[in-house]
């Protein structure tokens, strides 16, 4: 009886095990089925907003944009509900009989645009010039459409797809062998396992290659098993991925004349450049805003949101993302998180730990709105978290808003009044923030060598180790003035000091702040404070 009870208690366990698991898989599934019905929400509710207010710009391009999107709101839909189908056994074959090899070239055909939009080649390659036999249009369509979109999401630029058709026999059974071979990152052993399993991503992180429900190749494995085959998956980590397809050939169904495939690929198919107004001369006055977002409609949108009050520049991924900041130095981001490479989480943490970009005000804009990846975004540095989808009118709120908050912060440093205190080896920085630490270094530096004309941005920048460019967008964000403009602001304000507490003369001052000419000293020592030195003196 005891070893009944423990062989009856490892059975519950078990079943306790599974069932905890299948819940996680359905949460996971619920989230990113909600992140991908949001993306679409955002672009058809978005443009229709820009195609009432701006139809003279958008009402050629914004339907279109529109019409895409909920193709793939309805793909999804779908997808749902065939799942649900199959599962009450409601979803039957309707077989017809015809030329499936001229069938599946068609569907090729329609996938060549994608993928070279993608920087890949996908090649067309069959055994059999013709083949007719009983085959399901629609749900043939869906298990290729799945196989090849899947190919093109993880092979990376300049990879190939070769999508090949030929005929196998098994057990005096006749066999449409159907193969998508990619060239791309391929599934570990331990992952290919589950790949049919529902719910199941290889990769559900949140720097993905597109994105994705768990569900896809469930219901592609249920496709094909309704159709009396069987599905097969060959894969190596970075020697890509071999999807075979094996359908009984069979002459049974009605004959019917050659049909051409009704189908969208748009799940990710986006424009090639994305258009704003760049061509005013007051353009080039306007604060920078960098927009991380791989999903290209998105981008677009945001450009026709901002077009009109900011310099825009665009990165495709985090890394690309990164790399553009730190060599832009702009005013404002806005990124996403779900992105290729690098999340916006790591782009926000990498940019908020760096000196050169630490004071830059970063927006999440994401379809993940649960509170949790809230203060995810917000402990990793973000100065602002927006769920997608969002109105036009709050992302310009936020955006004013964080530039309202570097203002006050060009107030805070514009004028260093309090020199001596930074200049003392003992101070710690630990208990300042960055940026407090990344003025008084400039402050120190320029201290230490206050005396000598000749010091400039050239020497700055040498002793920060940073660009000429990078420092002059920094300094102009955390004081509204130029680098050279801030050296002369730090000598003035000790000659000042100087002026207060010595008894130095006017010209001695002004030889010990680094300027050689008297006159020159005067008219900027004027300019910085509204009097002339001897006026202070006094």
């Amino acid at each position: 009886m005891n070893e009944e009870l423990l062989e009856k208690k490892e059975v519950v366990e078990h079943q306790k095990e599974k069932l905890e698991e299948l819940d996680e898989m359905k949460s996971r599934f619920f989230t990113n089925i909600s992140h991908e019905f949001r993306t679409p929400l955002t672009i058809i509710s978005g443009m229709a907003a820009q195609i009432k207010n701006k139809p003279d710009k958008w009402l050629e391009k914004g339907p279109g944009m529109i019409e895409q999107n909920a193709q793939n709101l309805l793909r999804l839909i779908n997808q749902i509900l065939d799942l649900r189908k199959l599962e009450s056994k409601e979803l039957k074959a309707n077989l017809v009989q015809g030329d499936v090899v001229k069938y599946l070239y068609y569907i090729s055909e329609s996938f060549q645009s994608y993928a070279e939009d993608n920087g890949l080649q996908l090649h067309f390659l069959t055994e059999l010039n013709s083949l007719d036999m009983d085959y399901d249009p629609d749900k043939l369509l869906r298990i290729v459409t799945n196989l090849l979109s899947n190919g093109i999401k993880y092979t990376p630029d300049s990879g190939h797809i070769y999508f090949h058709i030929d005929q196998a026999e098994e057990d005096n059974q006749a066999f449409l062998k159907i193969s998508v071979k990619d060239t791309g990152i391929g599934i570990a052993k331990e992952k290919l396992l589950h790949i049919f399993d529902r719910f199941y991503q290889v990769d559900d992180s949140t720097t993905r290659k597109g994105e994705g429900t768990g569900i896809g190749l469930t219901l592609t494995q249920e496709l094909v098993k309704l159709m009396n085959g069987r599905i097969e998956a060959k894969s190596s980590v970075g020697q890509g991925t071999t999807m075979l397809v094996y359908l009984p050939i069979t002459n049974e169904a009605p004959k019917t004349a050659t049909i051409v495939p009704t189908m969208t690929v748009a799940s990710n198919v986006q424009s090639e450049s994305i258009d704003f107004l760049q061509n005013d001369a007051a353009y080039e006055l306007l604060p920078i805003v960098l927009v991380v977002e791989d999903n290209r409609d998105v981008a677009q949108y945001l450009a026709a949101c901002l077009e009109d009050r900011y310099q825009l520049e665009f990165a495709e991924n985090g890394q690309e993302g990164i790399d553009t900041a730190f060599e832009l130095v702009p005013d404002l981001i806005i990124s996403d998180v779900m992105m290729p490479e690098k999340d916006g989480f790591e782009l926000c943490n990498t940019l908020k730990s760096d000196e050169r970009t630490s004071h830059i005000p970063i927006i999440l804009l994401t379809a993940k709105a649960d509170v949790d990846s809230r203060i995810s975004g917000l402990k990793k540095g973000a100065d602002a978290y927006l769920s997608k989808p969002f109105e036009q009118e709050e992302l310009l709120v936020r955006l004013e808003q964080l530039l309202e908050i570097r203002r006050r912060l060009q107030e805070k440093y514009a004028n260093p009044t309090e020199l001596p205190s930074v200049f003392s080896d003992s101070q710690a920085v630990d208990n300042r923030n960055i940026e407090d630490a990344f003025i008084q270094k400039i402050i120190g530096i320029v201290h230490q060598n206050i005396s000598d004309e000749h010091f400039g941005i050239a020497h700055l920048c040498r002793a920060l180790g940073i660009g000429r460019t990078q420092l002059h967008h920094k300094i102009k964000a955390l004081t509204g003035k130029s680098t050279s403009l801030y050296i002369r602001t730090i000598r003035l304000q000790e000659a000042r000091r100087l002026l207060q507490t010595t008894d130095l003369n006017v010209s001695e001052i002004g030889y010990e702040v680094g300027f050689h000419s008297l006159a020159h000293f005067s008219r900027y020592y004027s300019e910085e404070f509204g009097e002339p030195p001897s006026r202070t003196r006094k």
